[in-house]
């Protein structure tokens, strides 16, 4: 399977994905700003930001049917030193806790080590989005679970299922064989082992055009099966709406479920769910170092609205800290039913 910008598919075009989201400004679906202005939240204002989440690139080893990112072996997306040190220089001289490193496999880029451990210098707390797999695509990943150890990372892992059939459907064949070896290497070095402090997450999304259930039952009953099938243990679930961009809007109007599921999503605006969306308290940069409100936002090229604070060389955090939050159709997707975000549900 290889990418839609390899095969040159118009919804490897942004501007195409957003004509179709936001159907020319005649879309027959209820307008996301148009919920948000009857909280009187609208424009939504950002909050300070508490996360950097930075993709270091759209190279992948997987090529996964839902990936909003469109990314795979056969993207040579990948941020480059001088656009990491721009992200040091920020991160140095800035209050934020958290920096979330993502991919594609964020692990194959060349840099990944040294980012890491210049991070870590800074006493940033890190999230690294593991997509399992990688750890044993090829001898010089073998050893992530102790490097990950050695600088106390959290891993966050999408695991869509504890069942071959439902995972490999999503994410291709093998990967779930593989996705269990690698949990049990990282639990075998204490990652999601009760009193180790090793943080291990995993995520679930829907395998087709639903929503995801409750989060805290779904929770309980990977514990109980993955601990009774394979001996895995880990700390919390994530269950994470699709969003309908790129491959999973691919799949959407392939299989003739957009309007459907967009009407799902809008029936199922929370409204508690807008207070607390990650674009709020983050700050998403691309790999070639341009700024956004999220991940979903920078897979559809809508940077942040500070139009003199676009990109790392231009960073402004009080403009940034002030900004107006850039919402469109897909917003739907994160406040939704419990809400979504990288962190999971964002409301009880």
């Amino acid at each position: 399977m290889k990418s839609l910008k390899v095969l040159q598919h118009p919804l490897s075009n942004s501007t195409n994905q957003l004509i179709i989201l936001e159907n020319d400004g005649q879309s027959p679906h209820e307008r996301f700003r148009d919920k948000v202005a009857t909280l009187g939240m609208y424009p939504l204002k950002s909050l300070e930001v508490e996360i950097f989440q930075i993709n270091i690139g759209k190279m992948c080893n997987q090529v996964c049917k839902h990936c909003h990112v469109d990314a795979g072996p056969d993207r040579k997306e990948i941020m480059t030193r001088e656009t990491m040190e721009l992200c040091l220089g920020i991160l140095n001289t800035s209050s934020i806790k958290t920096v979330d490193l993502t991919g594609g496999a964020p692990e194959m880029n060349p840099e990944f080590r040294w980012f890491v451990e210049e991070i870590k210098a800074l006493g940033k707390h890190i999230i690294v989005r593991c997509n399992l797999t990688i750890i044993l695509a090829n001898k010089r990943f073998h050893d992530l679970p102790e490097f990950f150890k050695k600088h106390q990372i959290e891993v966050v892992s999408s695991l869509p299922s504890f069942t071959q059939d439902r995972t490999d459907r999503q994410r291709g064949d093998g990967v779930f064989e593989d996705s269990i070896k690698a949990l049990q290497m990282l639990n075998a070095v204490g990652y999601g082992v009760e009193g180790s402090g090793l943080i291990l997450n995993l995520v679930y999304n829907p395998a087709g055009a639903f929503l995801p259930p409750d989060q805290d039952a779904l929770e309980r009953e990977y514990k109980a099966e993955l601990a009774k099938r394979f001996g895995i243990s880990f700390n919390y679930l994530f269950a994470i709406t699709n969003m309908p961009i790129s491959r999973y809007l691919d799949y959407l109007l392939e299989s003739g479920n957009y309007d459907k599921y967009m009407d799902k999503l809008i029936e199922a605006f929370n409204p508690a769910a807008v207070k607390n969306v990650m674009c709020r308290n983050t700050i998403s940069v691309s790999w070639d170092g341009y700024l956004y409100d999220c991940d979903f936002n920078q897979m559809l090229d809508l940077k942040i609205s500070c139009e003199d604070s676009q990109h790392l060389s231009t960073f402004n955090a009080d403009l940034i800290y002030e900004r107006n939050i850039v919402l469109m159709q897909h917003c739907f997707g994160c406040t939704a039913g419990a809400g979504s975000s990288c962190g999971g549900a964002v409301t009880e």
